[in-house]
């Protein structure tokens, strides 16, 4: 099965747009849309990149290099945008991390595609089904780690949140290792560390969400969200 990136690219970003447009109810007035969708676009092109080098160095079945050596790269990227002049200091970067982060796991889903139907020309629909669903967890976990990076470089903790977000993403790249090695020999196993990726990214993202996002909000905007 053949399938080409551009066909599939809209299977991770339609939800990362849903994911963006929930999370920014209630931030109205803290962030501008033109950057919103530059920060979201430029997500994409570095998440693009981020994965074509993680399947070019795959082969080489290094994988502590790869459960590392990426957790550290793909946290870098996000840091490196979010740490222009522009965005230093100001709470409205937390915001703009989220779309980053966004748009760069977004761009997984067509890779992550792409890789099963590599095994052979008759994908499995069943487990197509669970590569779209194991990538929901990348968009989660990227939009979380982008948003999280804000609001540290946002409180000049940016080391610290750096930090904390490679030791987070070790695991979670632990998961997509397995997954990737299950695919091959046992569809359960599968399942099961797609259904992971999905739940690690789920509570990385309601805790930024919940509890990271809304300190940039000011005490009257704090009391009107949470009624």
């Amino acid at each position: 099965m053949q399938t080409p990136v551009q066909a599939v690219l809209f299977l991770g970003i339609i939800p990362a747009l849903i994911l963006l447009y929930i999370s920014l109810k209630n931030y109205e007035g803290y962030y501008k849309d033109k950057i919103i969708f530059l920060t979201f676009l430029v997500g994409i092109i570095s998440g693009v990149i981020s994965a074509v080098i993680r399947i070019l160095i795959w082969p080489l079945q290094l994988a502590i290099i790869f459960i590392i050596m990426f957790a550290f790269l793909e946290q870098l990227i996000k840091t490196i945008v979010l740490n222009l002049g522009r965005f230093q200091f100001k709470k409205e970067t937390t915001i703009y991390g989220l779309s980053l982060g966004l748009g760069f796991g977004s761009a997984f889903t067509p890779f992550l595609i792409i890789s099963l139907s590599n095994i052979s020309n008759e994908t499995n629909l069943y487990y197509l089904a669970l590569v779209v669903l194991g990538s929901i967890g990348f968009i989660l976990f990227h939009g979380a780690s982008g948003a999280f990076i804000g609001y540290g470089i946002f409180s000049g903790k940016m080391s610290k949140f750096l930090f904390i977000t490679i030791l987070l993403q070790i695991p979670f790249n632990f998961l997509n290792f397995l997954a990737d090695l299950s695919k091959i020999y046992s569809f359960q196993n599968f399942a099961i560390f797609q259904a992971g990726l999905v739940i690690f990214g789920l509570i990385f993202f309601i805790y930024v969400v919940k509890k990271i996002m809304p300190q940039i909000l000011s005490q009257k905007d704090r009391r009107k969200r949470s009624k």
